[in-house]
């Protein structure tokens, strides 16, 4: 009996060092430097938004956060290199719809979503069915027209698989009854020269880089793939409201964890994100940088991605046929 009873008293003991260590280690959280992995390309428009909250939420937990683009892969590159950090809080990767969709489109994927902890989303960004100023379709019904009548095979430009902007595309062409050939870049920025001059006839594009454009005279917007309209171009209809809802999709920025990330921590970096993305200035950084301000706390976010999970399966399969 006094051997059990020993046993018991160290088990409670190591118990209740545990959570002391636990407790500990988020009182003095966060100690050192963060670093936010941003699965796309420096300067890019996750990039930017990334940087607009960060700054702030950086004075917040009184704590540099260093934003390190590692592009690749569609975001896997990224991904496999936060899943492999130490769930400690102090490696960070910036989420987007590819969480969700790199499972459903790739194989042999090197991370699952099950390697990570949500922490909260920051920002929604608007995307943009264009088309050369020069085209003479004004709106998403006339290009359907006009593509159905041509006597070749219209092109989009294709600026990545797996984005919601291609997604959307084929969506769109699928809704539609029409057959779109793509045309690959290495990203949505280095397309807009042909996508100007009329080689291709249409794409999808981020708002940061269909935004310049369009108000430049030398793109036309001719839907928002988005469910609402937006600040930026509210005489931009939607896609549904244009006609083809179905091909609506939502870009979506926040921040993960690597799983196993204390609880402590985790509510910590919540916090400083809630509390950063309510200033105006953040706000207005995000606007310019082509998003808006959209935080979910870390339950309501968990909430979001299952059913941003089941959207995008279902538009998967939509395509995959």
């Amino acid at each position: 009996m006094n051997r059990r009873y020993l046993f018991r008293t160290l088990a409670a003991l190591g118990a209740m060092t545990t959570l002391a260590a636990s407790a500990h280690a988020a009182d003095a959280y966060p100690s050192k430097p963060i670093k936010i992995l941003v699965p796309y390309a420096a300067g890019g428009v996750v990039d930017v938004q990334t940087r607009a909250m960060t700054q702030t939420m950086s004075e917040v937990l009184k704590a540099p956060i260093v934003v390190e683009p590692k592009p690749g892969a569609s975001g896997s590159i990224a991904a496999e290199a936060a899943s492999l950090a130490a769930p400690d809080g102090y490696t960070l990767i910036v989420s987007a719809s590819f969480m969700n969709t790199a499972p459903l489109l790739e194989n042999n994927l090197r991370w699952s979503p099950k390697q990570f902890t949500p922490v909260g989303r920051f920002a929604l960004s608007p995307s943009y069915f264009v088309v050369p100023a020069t085209s003479p379709a004004r709106t998403v019904k006339e290009f359907v027209e006009m593509a159905k009548k041509s006597a070749k095979t219209l092109q989009y430009a294709n600026g990545g698989n797996g984005t919601p902007q291609q997604i959307s595309n084929e969506l769109f062409a699928h809704e539609a009854g029409i057959h779109l050939d793509p045309v690959m870049y290495k990203g949505a920025p280095p397309s807009v020269p042909d996508l100007i001059n009329g080689l291709v006839a249409m794409t999808v594009l981020p708002s940061s880089v269909a935004h310049p454009q369009v108000h430049g005279g030398k793109l036309r917007a001719l839907a928002n793939m988005s469910s609402t309209r937006s600040p930026q171009l509210p005489d931009v209809p939607t896609i549904a409201e244009a006609g083809y809802p179905g091909a609506t999709v939502l870009s979506w920025y926040g921040l993960h964890a690597p799983a196993g990330t204390p609880p402590e921590v985790i509510h910590i970096l919540e916090a400083a994100m809630r509390q950063a993305c309510a200033t105006a200035e953040v706000k207005q950084r995000l606007t310019a940088a082509g998003g808006e301000e959209a935080f979910l706390g870390t339950k309501d976010f968990s909430a979001f991605l299952a059913k941003d999970a089941e959207q995008w399966a279902r538009a998967v399969k939509v395509i995959s046929k």
